[in-house]
């Protein structure tokens, strides 16, 4: 779990201009991109996305003037390397609430977070049929779906919850050669009632409602 110094807070009202260069899928995905597997070059973030290496550095420089992303140290003077700045970013979902441009960050973030999974679950499936993470693996592994009845202040106390917790594993671990990277994808996404014979539970965008307590990516 990143520490409060590791924290980018965002605040609708004091960073909207940063939220609105953030309300772009590319620009999430690299920052998630470096904060998952380090400083890479544009050059190689361009090889990972399937863009030109034109559009992201663009992008990266871009996500560099709000302070997302800063130059890493580089291994040579041929390109520059990047770094994200924070391992976390994080916002008060009723807050984000109050312009269109941060609700639209929210939504944006969150699909992206989804298809990030995707990726992360197939990286899992190769590392595992491959050998390159060990039998012991198996398990703990997996992604649950699970639908309890709960009412607002029940959902807000099992997040914080489970934050305290993770904080706790993670610096008992921090020290330790076999801990590695863990992919988490948290969700707690009230559903209101439907009535018999509806269509898809979807908005007109084709979008899910969704609320809780705070965010973040």
């Amino acid at each position: 779990m990143s520490s409060e110094d590791q924290k980018r807070v965002l605040d609708p009202e004091q960073d909207a201009a940063a939220l609105k260069a953030l309300t772009h899928p590319l620009r999430i995905r690299l920052l998630g991109m470096l904060r998952q597997d380090g400083p890479a070059t544009a050059s190689e973030l361009a090889v990972s996305t399937g863009e030109s290496s034109a559009s992201t550095s663009y992008h990266l420089r871009v996500l560099a003037k709000y302070a997302f992303v800063a130059e890493a140290e580089h291994r040579d003077g041929r390109e520059r390397r990047w770094r994200a700045v924070h391992a976390l970013t994080s916002w008060s979902n009723r807050a984000m609430e109050a312009t269109p441009g941060s609700r639209a960050y929210v939504n944006l973030s969150r699909r992206v977070q989804i298809r990030r999974l995707e990726e992360c679950l197939a990286r899992y499936e190769a590392d595992i049929a491959e050998g390159r993470l060990g039998p012991e693996w198996v398990e703990p592994s997996g992604i649950s779906d699970l639908m309890p009845g709960l009412t607002p202040e029940s959902l807000a106390e099992l997040r914080e919850t489970f934050d305290r917790k993770l904080e706790e594993l993670a610096a008992r671990d921090a020290g330790d050669p076999r801990a590695v990277q863990v992919v988490l994808l948290t969700a707690g996404l009230p559903l209101a009632p439907r009535p018999a014979g509806a269509g898809p539970d979807a908005t007109a965008d084709g979008t899910a409602a969704a609320a809780d307590a705070e965010g973040a990516s």
